[in-house]
């Protein structure tokens, strides 16, 4: 006997699955019953058909079902509703997390600006919460359907772009410089949603020399640590923005670890793009800091610094 249930999307897909296709596996255990999947064209569905005695696959089936329904559940009825990127001072509710909210007058301008512009450059100190927020904004975007893909991507300057000689694949090479941006995306979504996002290719994360070529359409596409790529790395990083595209540039010129930091891309981009229609520049300073309070009087005691230091030494 087989029976067949659709799976109406991603969600639906991983409730049924799991990560790594583990709750398939001990579905087919439990109930000792095969499992076929047959994914739809699009990528957004799929047919589960379940095979085996019939009372087997009937108590399969009402497990599958149970589980689907538990979920729908536990679903916020308010937060599906809205088609507004960003009402009440609110861009992304996570499920299980605090909704992300803008902190100061210039967080609600970045993402007001993120809404409004297909191109934002920001630049800020560190704690000023240009990642996490990009991150949100790129969630809300898929959540509304403004994109369809994440893409993600920062200059590993520290490696000198050269990642051939680190030990293990792709991933194992990249994930240390990466980090901060799996931080943000684990905090809004968890390990499984994320893990699926990313299985299926709707979330990347990639390294800046590996987007050459690449053209991406209906993308959210957001840039870290802007300020380490060269202006020749910005100019083809920007020329990848397909139709229906979103760009974020983000970048801290206090942090600039280029050899020569008047060569930053970020600085050279602002430069170039400030009469461009179309494109948003937002800049945070010390006061938009949103770590521990300590934080600010760091960078307030650091810019104290550099501003003597530039003094003395012209």
């Amino acid at each position: 006997m087989i029976k067949t249930l659709k799976l109406k999307n991603q969600e639906e897909i991983l409730i049924a699955l799991g990560i790594q296709d583990r709750k398939l596996k001990a579905l087919e255990k439990n109930f000792k019953v095969t499992v076929f999947v047959k994914y739809d064209e699009d990528g957004n569905g799929a047919l589960l058909s379940v095979k085996g005695t019939n009372s087997r696959v009937d108590k399969a089936l009402a497990k599958l079902q149970k589980d689907l329904t538990l979920n729908d559940d536990k679903r916020p009825l308010d937060t599906t509703q809205d088609t507004i990127p960003f009402a009440n001072n609110v861009v992304f509710r996570p499920e299980h997390a605090r909704p992300i909210e803008a902190r100061s007058e210039n967080q609600k301008k970045y993402i007001e600006a993120v809404f409004a512009h297909d191109l934002v450059i920001s630049s800020g100190p560190a704690g000023t919460g240009k990642t996490f927020l990009a991150c949100a904004c790129a969630l809300r975007a898929l959540e509304l359907g403004l994109a369809q893909r994440i893409v993600v991507t920062r200059p590993i300057v520290e490696a000198g772009e050269k990642l051939g000689f680190l030990p293990g694949d792709i991933e194992e090479k990249v994930d240390p410089y990466l980090r901060p941006i799996y931080d943000s995306f684990y905090s809004m979504l968890g390990m499984e949603k994320f893990n699926s996002l990313k299985y299926n290719n709707i979330l990347e994360i990639v390294p800046l020399a590996y987007m050459r070529g690449r053209t991406l359409e209906k993308a959210f596409i957001i840039l870290d640590e802007a300020q380490n790529t060269l202006p020749a790395q910005m100019k083809m990083f920007l020329t990848r923005m397909g139709v229906g595209s979103k760009m974020i540039v983000n970048g801290d010129l206090s942090q600039i670890d280029l050899p020569n930091k008047k060569e930053s891309g970020l600085l050279h981009a602002s430069a170039v793009l400030s009469k461009v229609e179309g494109v948003a520049f937002v800049e945070f300073s010390g006061q938009d800091v949103v770590r521990h309070p300590l934080v600010k009087d760091i960078v307030a005691a650091y810019d104290k610094w550099d501003k003597k230091h530039a003094k003395e030494t012209k």
